[in-house]
């Protein structure tokens, strides 16, 4: 093989690896599959009332898109949380609308989530970089540490989730999931009765 061929090679199998490597996640391909995606494969994908034994809800794979557009890139700002009335209820949702939740495993004023591995990709944390900016919440607002390094949202001492099933502005097709994910009223009470 000349040296032209053997750079051409190089540079062919050097591209995908690149692109690979700028996904940001060690979850996913390759590896085995989490507790989520093993459990939600026989559910229907489309029904919020699956789950598996830890909560995840039904849908985990790892597959699809698990980040929300404030909860990664390095450009993040502070958050915003608001109130929406969905369902006939007031509940958080950050500054596009987008629904949030509290997870019934977390303990209050615990330092570390209960939602972790397949539970953090199909459901999110909140994130902000600083004190997140409060429209109608009146819920005490802290913070701490997912396993990146990033700071996750608090509300009443209790760290707040994304559902990655929600995919517009007030949708809450994770309100009940597996009986123990459920949306927040604006003074940071859960509220679990269904939404209309």
């Amino acid at each position: 093989m000349n040296k032209r061929a053997a750079l051409w090679m190089a540079a062919a199998w050097a591209v995908p690896a690149l692109a690979l490597a700028g996904c940001g996640g060690s979850t996913g391909s390759g590896a085995a599959p989490s507790p989520a995606s093993s459990s939600s494969t026989a559910s229907s994908s489309g029904s919020a009332g699956g789950s598996d034994s830890m909560g995840y809800g039904a849908g985990g794979s790892s597959s699809g898109s698990a980040s929300s557009s404030s909860s990664g890139g390095a450009a993040q700002t502070s958050e915003t949380l608001k109130t929406a009335t969905i369902g006939g209820q007031t509940i958080v949702v950050d500054g596009q609308g987008k629904v949030v939740y509290y997870y019934t495993r977390d303990n209050t004023g615990a330092t570390t989530s209960a939602c972790t591995g397949g539970c953090a990709t199909l459901w999110p944390a909140v994130t902000s970089t600083g004190s997140p900016n409060l429209q109608g919440v009146t819920a005490k607002v802290g913070s701490i540490k997912t396993a990146d390094g990033k700071d996750q949202v608090t509300l009443n001492g209790m760290p707040i989730y994304y559902y990655q099933k929600d995919t517009a502005p007030e949708q809450a097709n994770g309100q009940g999931v597996a009986s123990v994910w459920y949306v927040i009223g604006a003074d940071g009470t859960m509220i679990t009765s269904a939404l209309k």
